[in-house]
């Protein structure tokens, strides 16, 4: 039997088929969908940094949408999409860094830096594991998970408890990461071709 969110799952993918079908024959750039995706996410820094959670969380909702669009309606441009996400990500933990800031509240602006360190090296681990082994997906906190985590944290006016939840969950996460690529490059499961160190 179909679960409910089942059912929203196949509606939103039909509906995300429809749109790049057509944005696809219109002939746009995934590279400029990357690149508004980007500027949108600036935008929601920017009511971050002035207090604005809620709007800045539908923003993000926005982008997020962008972002899927620009994989689907071409499969390059992979390097150009990650960066840019690296840079839309730090905007918008920015945007928590003035605002706390210029609210006086230090602990929070200590807070927002370790969540953003842990946000950019959850990916860099990633990448780096990844020019050693095959595949190093494990761990929780990837992007999309962020993002959702800080809609919500916007929408509910909660974002020092989401904070909290990036800052701790992308740090284990890391750790998760180094640990399990020292197991598999010690168990020789390498890239062909990679030497290490004996």
């Amino acid at each position: 039997m179909a679960t409910f969110t089942g059912a929203i799952g196949t509606g939103s993918k039909w509906l995300l088929g429809k749109i790049v079908g057509v944005l696809a024959a219109t002939g746009v750039n995934p590279n400029f969908l990357t690149f508004l995706g980007l500027v949108v996410n600036f935008a929601a820094a920017g009511y971050f940094a002035l207090g604005h959670f809620r709007l800045g969380a539908v923003i993000i909702f926005f982008a997020g949408f962008l972002d899927m669009l620009d994989g689907q309606v071409a499969r390059f441009g992979a390097f150009y999409d990650s960066t840019l996400d690296r840079y839309a990500d730090m905007a918008l933990y920015m945007g928590l860094l003035v605002y706390y800031s210029v609210s006086g509240r230090t602990a929070y602006v200590i807070l927002a830096a370790v969540a953003t360190a842990g946000s950019v090296m959850v990916s860099y681990a990633r990448a780096r594991a990844e020019s050693l082994i095959p595949l190093c997906k494990v761990g929780f906190m990837e992007r999309p998970e962020r993002l959702v985590l800080l809609i919500i944290g916007g929408v509910f006016n909660r974002m020092g408890p989401v904070l909290w939840v990036i800052a701790v969950v992308s740090t284990i996460t890391v750790i998760d990461r180094i640990v399990f690529t020292w197991q598999e490059t010690r168990a020789g499961r390498t890239i062909p071709g990679i030497k290490l160190p004996s």
